[in-house]
Parts: structure tokens; sequence; C-alpha cells
């Protein structure tokens, strides 16, 4: 399988990054611009134009841009072309590590089953063990590099001890097919179209090795100048992901038809995944600092650093909960 059929089974419009970014607005922002992947919480707020309706009466206007992974959003808020984005938990610690200008505004704990190393169903790979000199596959700096490096302490094993092999997640998957990796890190949907296309065997979830949560992220001058209006938007985020935790067959149909993805591989996805927006509480940025503080003394990162730094604290958004 080439690149091109593995598009036309997940659906184009799920491997399109944005073809460009938006220039932010001034201090009073005439727009605020959010960065999504097409599969989540924010992708559904795009959709119904939930927050265009919120911001209608203050003029302000809403522009999405769409990423196939965390890494170049956040790069994207960094320097100011994005004001909020939804990334998984790696992203954020490799940006802290680069000084990035943004700050974490709320958290959206997992349930460790939508992401998982897989292989081929008639691989040699039977544990984590196996892995030892296998050529692995994932997005470096995405939450999958966190996984292989939970995956291999567990096992005994470390970093050095396989070829990472550094593939976006639709090259992965044209690599995973052809054998040209002998594992892949992968996350929904990919996951459920790569199961149910290949039979892909999981050799752990993401659940078996760490306790890991995605982000929603924001420029942090836009955070510090407008509170108010990280507000308002966080609470369409939770209202949202409220709803589609209580209706996760509606979100699947309309997943499946944003995307032209499988409809059972989408469905699957969709039933395995968590939707909740949260504050950062201290078990979460606790989580995240063992994460950080892992990917240090690894050397994956070039210094230390302390989540709380960059974690925007509002007594309004803890209290909304």
């Amino acid at each position: 399988m080439n690149r091109r059929m593995f598009s036309k089974l997940l659906g184009t419009a799920l491997l399109t990054p944005g073809l460009a970014l938006t220039a932010r607005a001034g201090q009073a922002p005439a727009e605020i611009s959010v960065g999504y992947q097409r599969t989540g919480v924010l992708a559904l707020l795009k959709r119904d134009r939930t927050l265009e309706q919120r911001f209608k009466p203050q003029n302000i206007n809403i522009s999405w841009v769409e990423f196939a992974s965390g890494p170049p959003l956040l790069q994207a808020l960094n320097v100011g072309h994005l004001d909020f984005g939804e990334t998984g938990d790696t992203p954020p610690i490799f940006a802290q590590a680069a000084q990035a200008n943004l700050v974490y505004v709320a958290a959206e704990p997992t349930n460790g089953q939508n992401e998982a190393i897989i292989v081929l169903p008639d691989s040699p790979i039977k544990s984590l063990s196996d892995l030892k000199g296998k050529k692995v596959g994932f997005v470096r700096g995405s939450s999958s590099n966190n996984v292989i490096v939970a995956a291999l302490e567990k096992a005994g094993l470390s970093f050095k001890d396989i070829t990472a092999v550094n593939v976006s997640p639709a090259d992965g998957a044209v690599a995973f097919a052809q054998k040209a990796i002998d594992a892949w890190v992968i996350w929904d949907p990919y996951l459920a179209i790569i199961q149910k296309r290949f039979a892909a065997r999981i050799l752990v979830h993401s659940g078996d090795v760490l306790q890991s949560n995605g982000f929603f992220l924001a420029n942090r001058d836009f955070a510090t100048n407008h509170a108010d209006l990280v507000l308002a938007v966080l609470d369409e985020f939770r209202k949202k992901s409220d709803w589609a935790a209580k209706h996760p067959d509606v979100v699947a149909e309309i997943v499946a038809e944003e995307t032209g993805a499988d409809r059972a591989a989408i469905f699957t996805s969709v039933r395995r995944a968590r939707f909740s927006v949260s504050p950062l509480t201290d078990q979460i940025i606790a989580e995240q600092q063992a994460t950080a503080d892992r990917f240090y003394k690894l050397g994956l990162i070039p210094r230390p650093i302390k989540i709380s730094d960059i974690v925007w604290k509002n007594p309004g958004f803890a209290a909304a909960k």
C-alpha cells in the first residue's frame, strides 16, 4: 500500500494540515485563531460554529487551522499565529524546553485506550522486550514518543535499544504496511483504521505503560491579555466535551462524514475515547512533570523544565467545573 492509497482509505481531510497560518489580532482581538486536529472536540466546535455564535455579539471572528499532529501546531502557537490549540502530552514538553511562548489552560484526561504500539499479525514480536534491535516508527515529539519511551522502560530497555524512525501518521501507515518498520506507535483514529485494514496486533496500549493526558494550550500573551476570552473559549470546550461524552455514536457519525474515513473504524475510535475537559489538577501536573523528567534524564530535551511554570491559573475556570 502506498501513501496515495492510504490517503484514500483514511480520508484526505484527515491528512491535510493547515496550508496557511492566520495572523494574530492585536490586543483588542478582532479574531481568535484555533489550531485543531480533525477528529477532536475542537473539530466538533468548528462544524457547529459554536465559538462563532458565542463571540458574535463582541464582533470577534474565529479562524480555524488544521494540523495532522501536535508539534507543528505548537510551533504556530508559539510564534503567535494561533491563540489556542489541542495536543497530546508530549508536544508541550518539547515546546517548553525550547522556551516556547505558551501556557497550559486545560487538560483532557485519557483512558489509555486510544493509542498503542502495534505490529502486523505475522510479526515475531510478541512482547515489549522483543522490540530490542527493531525499527519502531512514531512521530518524534508527539504523544507516541512518550508511549515508546515508557514502554521501553517497563521492559527494562533504553531508547538506544531500538532504531527510532520519525514518521508522520500517513507515512507511518505506508511504512508499517510495507514492513519498513517493525512496530508502530500511533493514536486513534489511525490506530483503529490500521487495526481494521491489516488486523494489526496491539502489543500494549498507552494505558498499560503510563497515565497520559491531552491538553488545551494558549499563546501566553493571549492568555495574559485576554483572560475573559480564554474562560469563554474553555466554557465552550467543556460544554462540547460533555455533549460528546453523552453522544458517542452521533460524534462517530459526524467524524466519519467529515473525514471520509472507514465508518466502523471511526466508531471504534470514538467509543474508546474519553471526552473530558478539566483544570490542571496537582495530579495531572505531577504526571506531566514525571514525563518531562523522564525525557530530560534520557537526553530527549536539552534542559530540565518545571511544568507548573507554564500552567495558566484562573480561579474562574476551576470554579466553573
